[in-house]
């Protein structure tokens, strides 16, 4: 196993990626990771961590970095980024997968332009894995990725992260659900009632439209919804559960007896952030393209690149995106998807 890693997207520069990545090799002694980057400054951390090149970690320099400000548009003339050189790689099938940190738009832009989409595939979409009430995950599509949803584009999503659902998580007939503002049937706007009745034609469980608090109650499997009302989910939950832990964190350490009630919980509290922790999930799943893509925070610690790394090696093994080709192909053979399709190109 191969894995790529854009070693220079993290906010904190290339030293929490090459220790994640160091983890990550003591976990699998089996893969290999080529880091793409500068090679100079991973040299130099390399050095400062005491990690060398090896049969196991290589190096691929590049020159360029696309910065967090920079524009998708940017990619023409930062050809040699980082970004660009680790979708080269596994383009040129000298990887089996590749992990992003960072700018999130540019990620998205250089592995579609790069590697193209899987045939059947409109628009790729970002699939998180969220915590439930159950401890068994609830993935959510799209994040972020495709804020102007089509109805085919939504139920394109439902038959991806069901397959990731079965496949990788091990849910056995993943129950798929359609974010809207209630559960009865024709609720929301056209395109939602659209994709409604598309995702009851798909090759999936659909259980209906659910509500936002569906997902973290553990009544559904898969959840989708637009890249713009997914996106404001991430980042209202990433804080809530930011909040939570301060708030818990404070109330712990109030006084002597919260004190030592603290010490009687701590093992509690340790599972408790371990579930809510984003660093535990590593990173998200780009689906659509035409390569394993993973998507990571440009603030992730050690940990996150290291479980980043994990997971995407997990969907090459289960050959996730072998799964999705069939099913899409399935999916635009039915004569339902086809017409929709065909309507909305109009």
């Amino acid at each position: 196993m191969r894995i790529a890693i854009d070693a220079m997207g993290n906010d904190n520069g290339p030293r929490p990626i090459i220790k994640g990545i160091k983890m990550f090799l003591e976990m699998d002694r089996q893969a290999t990771v080529v880091m793409v980057g500068d090679r100079e400054r991973i040299t130099q951390v390399m050095i400062e961590e005491g990690i060398g090149l090896s049969n196991h970690l290589e190096l691929v320099h590049a020159t360029q970095v696309m910065e967090m400000a920079d524009k998708v548009a940017d990619l023409r003339e930062k050809r040699d980024s980082s970004i660009m050189r680790a979708v080269e790689e596994l383009k040129n099938k000298q990887v089996d997968a590749m992990v992003a940190l960072g700018n999130t738009a540019a990620a998205v832009g250089a592995a579609t332009i790069g590697l193209k989409l899987i045939t059947g595939v409109r628009r790729p979409g970002i699939m998180i894995p969220m915590p439930t009430r159950t401890g068994k995950p609830c993935v959510i599509i799209d994040m972020g990725a495709n804020t102007a949803c089509k109805p085919s584009h939504i139920a394109t999503y439902g038959v991806m992260a069901s397959i990731y659902s079965s496949q990788v998580l091990r849910v056995r007939k993943p129950k798929v659900g359609l974010l809207n503002v209630g559960e009865e049937r024709g609720k929301g706007n056209s395109a939602l009632r659209e994709a409604f009745e598309m995702l009851e034609q798909a090759p999936v469980n659909f259980i209906g439209n659910v509500e936002g608090g569906d997902i973290f109650n553990g009544s559904c499997d898969v959840v989708v919804c637009d890249g713009f009302t997914g996106n404001a989910i991430l980042k209202a939950s990433e804080a809530l559960a930011s909040t939570m832990t301060d708030w818990i964190r404070e109330a712990l350490l109030e006084n002597w007896i919260t004190r030592v009630g603290a010490v009687l919980l701590q093992r509690s509290l340790k599972r408790m952030k371990k579930r809510i922790d984003y660093t535990n999930y590593g990173g998200a799943h780009l689906l659509g393209v035409n390569g394993v893509c993973l998507i990571g925070h440009g603030r992730s610690t050690p940990l996150a690149v290291a479980n980043a790394l994990r997971t995407a090696g997990e969907s090459v093994t289960m050959q996730v995106n072998a799964m999705i080709r069939e099913h899409i192909e399935t999916m635009r053979q039915s004569q339902r998807f086809i017409i929709a399709t065909e309507r909305e190109s109009e």
